[in-house]
């Protein structure tokens, strides 16, 4: 109401402070700051009743974490500040960029698509996610290696582990947590975008399920939670009606839901299996797309024998 001034007995640990922007009067903030004692009567108590929600989604993010991955100016937003790449206002930049003159008409959606300027986010605005791989083998890799690698994405995993958590490969499951928390909170699409590749990487990685036991684990724990925040439709894909979840899943359950796999992995792993299908009435046991052929594009130069 018109009397809140702000929250207390807020417990340690990572937060997201989430607010809109408004107009007050000249000097309210400071007048707040000379008033601190003054104002527990304005300020409601922390929701302790939604804090193990809190907690079992923000469990692995560190303050490090967060340092490591929020904007340099600290603020998250849902739309990003964007600058255009190259001047456009005046006539003569227009000219040297090939555009045509603002009054000019269209001939067609492609055309005006095409006249849009280039734009980039603004220096400081953008969350520091870490730069996930678009190529998934290495230079240099044969005809066969590509498939591979195409089809276990462990090679471009280990990328992404040695990129920033050589030391902790646990963290990853922290930006994992810190996408989801920014999409969930603060309607960030692109830190749910960069949810989605990063799980799909993390799913697809046979061999390094059996490398890092540990982080699959506790994997199982950061999805569970997840999950239980988002309605079953959600990764549906509206063109297409297939569900992105589904199907990276059933590749995971594939490599976890065998003997190979130890013992607490393997349970955990079968148990939120079972969670999913009751829940959601989602079907793991059809033969998953990777058993179909799969196409990969060969670098230039690289030929079949």
């Amino acid at each position: 109401g018109p009397r809140f001034r702000g929250v207390k007995m807020i417990p340690p640990g990572v937060h997201f402070l989430h607010y809109s922007a408004a107009r007050g009067p000249p000097g309210e903030a400071e007048a707040f700051r000379e008033n601190l004692q003054e104002m527990d009567k304005f300020l409601g108590p922390y929701p302790y009743e939604s804090l193990k929600k809190w907690i079992s989604l923000s469990s692995f993010i560190s303050e490090p974490v967060v340092r490591k991955l929020q904007p340099e100016s600290g603020q998250i937003s849902a739309f990003s500040e964007v600058l255009p790449v190259a001047s456009g206002k005046r006539s003569e930049d227009r000219a040297g960029q090939q555009l045509p003159p603002y009054d000019a008409g269209c001939r067609s959606y492609a055309e005006g698509m095409a006249r849009l300027p280039e734009m980039k986010p603004r220096a400081g605005t953008e969350i520091r996610f870490t730069e996930l791989p678009k190529q998934m083998y290495p230079d240099g890799a044969t005809p066969e290696e590509i498939t591979r690698h195409s089809m276990d994405l462990s090679y471009a995993l280990e990328k992404v582990i040695n990129q920033r958590y050589a030391s902790q490969p646990q963290d990853l499951l922290a930006e994992l947590q810190f996408a989801f928390i920014c999409f969930l909170i603060g309607n960030v699409y692109d830190a749910f975008e960069h949810w989605k590749r990063l799980l799909n990487i993390l799913c697809r990685s046979e061999v390094a399920v059996g490398k890092y036991q540990d982080l699959y684990t506790n994997l199982i724990f950061v999805l569970y939670h997840q999950l239980n925040e988002i309605p079953s439709d959600f990764f549906v894909d509206i063109v297409s009606q297939d569900n992105f979840l589904t199907s990276t899943l059933q590749v995971f359950f594939s490599y976890t839901c065998n003997a190979a796999v130890e013992r607490t992995l393997r349970n955990k792993a079968e148990k939120f299996k079972a969670h999913l299908t009751k829940k959601f009435k989602w079907d793991f046991e059809a033969e998953p797309d990777d058993c179909a052929p799969v196409v990969v594009e060969l670098p230039e130069g690289v030929q079949v024998d």
